[in-house]
């Protein structure tokens, strides 16, 4: 019977693997999709690390794809020191089905036929969509979240102080549109800066804002192991306390906080130390210290 038990969960669990890949591949053909059909034939680019590809394609000549490529592998491998081998195939994943979708719709015909306006709401819209799918299941293709990941544990690190990534995205998409804004032209800095009103405000909606940080609290019997991998692993530290349930009797409960991206390692690692933790997850506006 419990071999019968394990058997089923194995499956359960391959199938929840291939249900988030198939989402991970699904995004970044959308996301490819309204970057080579909608926003480059209307003179907008995406924003983030994405955005510099593009603008170093449309200064330098340079295959969009090998742009992308050679913008985001950087931070690729960075990423998969910091997040885990698990971000890092599911990045992997994600990044190559993005790059073959540019390479695909780049070469199809297609030509919506309204303003320039409407054309990049939409497109922004689609945009956030297919983010917003990668997001939830884990994945990425943008560097510059993974690189707002690493300044804010740094800074953790160091003052021992929890910040969202909002700022920091915002710093570095003002660059890019400062830089499209030079480099390009001022109708296409604009026009990008709507695709990222649109996308995030997508994408805060169906991921509960990515960037903000993310209150894990644990309640169990057993919390030594999950505070040891807590302080080793995530490098992160974690407030402990008395608790009692109406049920389960004298517990313990563990808080941490963490970013979005480090939240889905939380999420995979957690199931393996006990089946009886209790865990929820709250979005921090702000943390006054």
């Amino acid at each position: 019977m419990n071999s019968k038990n394990i058997s089923n969960n194995t499956i359960i669990q391959y199938f929840r693997k291939f249900i988030s890949t198939l989402m991970i591949i699904s995004g970044a053909l959308i996301a490819s999709f309204s970057v080579a059909c909608i926003l480059l034939p209307n003179d907008a680019i995406d924003y983030g690390t994405a955005g510099i590809a593009i603008i170093i394609s449309k200064l330098t000549g340079m295959n969009l794809s090998a742009a992308v490529f050679v913008v985001f592998l950087p931070f690729l491998i960075i990423g998969g020191f910091t997040l885990g081998k698990k971000f890092l195939i599911k990045a992997i994943i994600g990044s190559a089905a993005y790059m073959i979708g540019l390479e695909l719709f780049e070469s199809i015909a297609f030509e919506l036929n309204t303003e320039h306006f409407i054309a990049v709401v939409f497109g922004g819209a689609i945009l956030g969509g297919g983010l917003s799918l990668i997001l939830r299941c884990g994945g990425c293709i943008d560097g510059s979240e993974i690189l707002a990941t690493m300044v804010v544990n740094k800074i953790t690190e160091k003052k021992g102080k929890n910040i969202s990534m909002t700022g920091i995205l915002l710093v570095f998409n003002a660059l890019v549109y400062t830089a499209a804004f030079l480099l390009i032209n001022r109708n296409s800095a604009l026009l990008s800066l709507l695709v990222y009103i649109v996308a995030t405000a997508v994408i805060d909606h169906f991921t509960d804002r990515f960037e903000a940080i993310k209150q894990v609290t644990i309640i169990t019997k057993n919390p030594d192991p999950i505070i040891k991998w807590i302080k080793d692993d995530m490098k992160k530290t974690c407030t402990v306390m008395d608790s009692s349930g109406a049920v389960a009797g004298e517990n313990k409960t563990v808080i941490c906080y963490v970013t979005y991206f480090e939240l889905q390692k939380f999420r995979e690692t957690i199931k393996d130390f006990e089946d009886s933790a209790f865990v929820t997850v709250s979005t921090i506006d702000e943390i006054i210290k």
